[in-house]
């Protein structure tokens, strides 16, 4: 995949708007049709696009309330480290879990209902992770700025 001025468009839109029609793409970046679906999918083609998603409105499904957490383990190892990804891999509250370098392992995505809700998954299902030392919580209040639609 060559990075190109026209390929950064192309991302561009798509980032913007994932559904919109070839010929319409095509005109914004100054492309026929053809051409522009031949680079889209050479984009699709070497991993560049992964995929195409919907952007869920979370508070129209009652989850208003997002935490970012850093989660400190007990034992730095990676048999630690494993126990504490499965634990919770299929845990619908944490939508994002990365291994991060700095004070803690671990910073986490969440989003719950309410403070309420969040109290219950702090203490039930954090709480309840043999690995876990520490939990730091930061309540997200705004956000200004989120690109990761």
């Amino acid at each position: 995949m060559k990075k190109d001025r026209i390929n950064d468009r192309i991302l561009q839109e798509l980032r913007r708007n994932g559904r919109i029609a070839n010929a319409e793409l095509a005109e914004i970046v100054g492309l026929s049709a053809s051409a522009c679906l031949r680079r889209v999918q050479e984009l699709e083609n070497s991993g560049v696009i992964k995929g195409y998603r919907a952007v869920i409105d979370n508070l129209t499904l009652g989850l208003g309330f997002v935490a970012y957490v850093g989660v400190g383990l007990s034992e730095h190892s990676t048999s630690s480290q494993r126990a504490f990804e499965q634990a919770l891999e299929f845990v619908p509250e944490v939508k994002e879990c990365h291994n991060v370098t700095g004070a803690f392992e671990y910073l986490l995505r969440i989003e719950t209902a309410d403070i309420k809700s969040y109290k219950a998954f702090h203490a039930d299902v954090l709480g309840s992770i043999a690995q876990v030392r520490t939990i730091t919580s930061h309540i997200v209040m705004d956000s200004p700025k989120d690109e990761r639609a």
